[in-house]
């Protein structure tokens, strides 16, 4: 009878160990993933793969203008590369960030290959969830030539104000609702874009950016875009 308790006590150990240790193992794996996207901008650069500590991560090679979404990767991981999907994986693009376990990011491609331009601008996506019944937008200008700044009306109403490449706007808190949103170049009354009817959900999280050259009429003009962030 006594070897028969200790091998019932003995079994639930083991099974309670074996369970402690697959909770832990997944807690672990959440605590240090990321959220991860890539947006191609750069016109010229063509389809590209990121390299995650010197392995490919995407399946579908970046080009211009598609965006692919969040996908997860450990935060601990570096270097990220982007490397063309045409030239034997010459490597044209590189960071070594220090990323936040459980944020989420954007890697925007800009710029100019041919003219030496084109660099990477890293937008952490994760902020303080906005008030009941209410939605945030930001905005980010990787527009190469709008560099005397953008302003976005909300419904007729200024959100925000002189933007200049590169740059990367606070969330602002927004009634929940549908909103025509309109990009002016800064101190003129030019309407470069309007995107109509844009969502903002109750809770959610937005990010407005433009891209493309004002300068241009073809499929690398001035344009922009919405993407959700939460």
């Amino acid at each position: 009878m006594l070897i028969w308790v200790l091998c019932i006590l003995s079994g639930g150990w083991l099974s309670m160990s074996l369970t402690s240790c697959g909770k832990s193992t997944t807690g672990n794996a959440e605590l240090i993933n990321i959220q991860y996207q890539v947006i191609n901008l750069s016109p010229d650069l063509y389809p590209v793969n990121l390299f995650i500590n010197f392995n490919q991560v995407n399946t579908s090679p970046y080009i211009f203008d598609v965006p692919q979404g969040y996908f997860y990767v450990p935060s601990v991981d570096t270097p990220f590369q982007i490397r063309s999907a045409l030239n034997s994986g010459t490597t044209l693009l590189h960071r070594d960030d220090i990323l936040t376990p459980g944020a989420k990011y954007t890697l925007y491609l800009i710029g100019d290959y041919s003219l030496g331009t084109d660099t990477t601008l890293l937008t952490v996506d994760t902020a303080v969830s906005p008030p009941a019944g209410r939605g945030a937008l930001r905005f980010v200008n990787v527009s190469p030539t709008a560099i005397g700044g953008l302003d976005v009306y909300a419904n007729g109403t200024r959100a925000f104000s002189s933007l200049v490449y590169k740059q990367v706007s606070k969330y602002i808190s927004l009634p929940a609702g549908n909103y025509d949103l309109q990009i002016d170049a800064t101190g003129t009354t030019t309407i470069l874009n309007e995107q109509p009817a844009v969502t903002i959900q109750n809770g959610r999280l937005y990010t407005l950016y433009a891209y493309g050259y004002t300068s241009r009429a073809d499929s690398a003009a001035f344009a922009t875009q919405v993407t959700t962030n939460k």
